[in-house]
């Protein structure tokens, strides 16, 4: 094979690797019943493809050759171990080329999402289990989003393998009477990655545009395998929140408040989608809380100024919210709405009342809303105090810039 032609061939494998890897797993993971051994024969498999599609050409169905590529040479791996019993019980796999690919295929990545988003295992441990297996992130990747050792991450998604192996935990889509409990872990765990990525926790820069991107993906594909009320939800919020963006901050990595956003930088094509998704889920009439919060957003989103924003439309969504998923956080933006359509005094009651009960006393969120309400009404102590309060908790490197910049910003006195 000459030089061009290798370079055409890797080229093809690493095209079919980024697109095909992970549905060629999770079907792996189920032939198998192992999550290592099925990693480590879509490897095998790989290197093979490399080897016999150099010397045989491409074959017609690549996806499906390396599936059976992959189980043989696990099989071959399990005799040399002396452990070939273990795959007695999948006597009707099928043989070498034979796998067709459809539903099957795709119920294999659905089966492996709710696998890794099992409520049996710890939220740490799907999060990690999830952007590992589902995303293919490597575990130092992981380990820089969430700000841990890889160490870490790799000891959390070794346990979450350990425990889905000894509690035989099924891989299995689960039964109609059990989606509703099972799909809200799943919905929860891609919207703590996008909320990481949107939204960092910590840190010298306010996103992590990657894990937004991933976590949309799997909205995306989630929405494709099981195209319920929530999901159209969650990925509707997801493609709002995503569409500003650009807008959200300045050229030197400040915050920029909505408000005060450039509404021209939006994503008008994210907000178009977002919006169709909402609608759809909305007239199902069995939507909840992603589904009202992407609601919410898509107010936002309509309105061509700040000063355009339908508030009395916002507060009523709010309300419906809390009927359905109750949250001191949900309470603060309410409370925030509620001070932009009535007045920061009003605003400043629901919150006093809300920090009186001590759920958001280390929200750094609430002080910093707290200290804007007094700001807007002339409070300039009580500004600075809530302000330095914010800025105690805050954890985050552009918030922190923010604040102080609102503190300084207060008249003397």
């Amino acid at each position: 094979m000459n030089t061009h032609a290798t370079q055409s061939l890797h080229g093809l494998l690493e095209r079919i690797y980024r697109d095909e890897s992970r549905r060629v797993l999770a079907t792996l993971i189920r032939l198998l019943g192992d999550f290592d051994l099925a990693e480590e024969a879509l490897h095998e498999a790989f290197r093979a493809a490399l080897e016999q599609w150099a010397r045989d050409g491409v074959p017609g169905n690549p996806r499906a050759w390396l599936v059976s590529a992959g189980r043989f040479k696990a099989i071959d791996q399990l005799r040399r171990q002396a452990r070939f019993e273990a795959l007695d019980a999948h006597a009707d796999l099928p043989a070498e080329g034979s796998l067709e690919l459809g539903e099957s295929v795709e119920d294999d990545r659905l089966r492996l999402i709710f696998t890794c988003c099992h409520p049996a295992l710890g939220a740490d441990a799907q999060v990690a289990l999830t952007l590992r297996e589902i995303c293919d992130l490597s575990t130092e990747e992981i380990a820089r989003a969430f700000l841990s050792s890889p160490s870490t991450v790799a000891q959390r998604i070794v346990r979450a393998k350990q425990k889905i192996r000894d509690a035989r935990i099924p891989y299995e889509v689960p039964a109609r009477s059990e989606l509703p409990e099972r799909l809200e872990a799943v919905l929860r765990v891609i919207y703590l990655v996008f909320n990481e990525g949107y939204f960092a926790s910590s840190g010298d820069s306010l996103t992590r545009s990657h894990l937004s991107s991933e976590a949309i993906r799997l909205g995306r594909l989630l929405h494709e395998l099981l195209p319920e009320p929530e999901v159209m939800g969650l990925l509707a919020l997801m493609l709002l929140h995503e569409s500003r963006r650009p807008a959200r901050t300045s050229a030197t990595g400040e915050v920029v408040l909505l408000d005060e956003q450039d509404r021209a930088l939006w994503q008008r094509e994210l907000i178009d989608e977002g919006q169709a998704l909402v609608l759809q889920a909305l007239h199902s009439r069995r939507f909840a809380a992603y589904s009202l919060q992407a609601a919410i957003a898509a107010v936002h989103a309509e309105a061509p100024t700040a000063a355009a924003t339908d508030w009395p439309q916002i507060v009523g969504l709010y309300d419906a919210l809390l009927q359905v998923h109750p949250s001191p956080v949900i309470e603060l933006n309410r409370a925030v709405a509620v001070a932009m359509r009535d007045g920061p005094q009003a605003g400043l009651e629901l919150l006093n009342g809300l920090l009186r009960r001590g759920e958001l006393a280390d929200y750094h969120l609430a002080h910093a809303a707290c200290a804007d309400f007094h700001r807007r009404l002339g409070h300039t102590a009580e500004a600075r105090a809530a302000y330095q309060r914010a800025l105690q908790l805050v954890q985050q490197a552009p918030d922190r810039q923010f604040l102080e910049r609102r503190l300084k910003e207060l008249p003397a006195g």
